[in-house]
């Protein structure tokens, strides 16, 4: 059974940073890629960032390019997403999903991490 757990989030102030990790387990990775969803009250969950697990490709949403990067350590098992300069419109509960590679839809998710950026 794939178990997701995010942790990391928290409340910040805009300009500030923070990385969300998203820790793995119930089988191995190799043919999955691995992502982030947020989803802010009121809206639909959108597309943050995914990568390919065995390769470390990645895609990020033209909102959050050149702010965020979503990496992986396969030693842990976790993957990451380095949040800089957060603006209010970041704000969101923050979902790690997974997939196998040959899959069109997100699998499994995880119960979700909360983030609050004040102006």
């Amino acid at each position: 059974q794939v178990q997701l757990v995010e942790s990391g989030g928290g409340s910040v102030q805009a300009g500030d940073s923070l990385r969300l990790s998203c820790a793995a387990s119930g089988r191995t990775f190799e043919t999955y890629a691995m992502g982030w969803f947020r989803q802010a009250p009121g809206k639909e969950r959108e597309f943050v960032a995914w990568i390919i697990w065995s390769s470390g490709s990645a895609k990020h949403a033209d909102s959050v390019k050149g702010r965020f990067t979503i990496s992986r350590d396969n030693a842990k098992n976790t993957i990451y997403l380095r949040m800089n300069s957060l603006k209010p419109e970041d704000a969101a509960v923050y979902y790690c999903t997974a997939k196998p590679l040959i899959s069109s839809a997100w699998t499994y998710w995880g119960q979700g991490t909360q983030v609050t950026v004040s102006s």
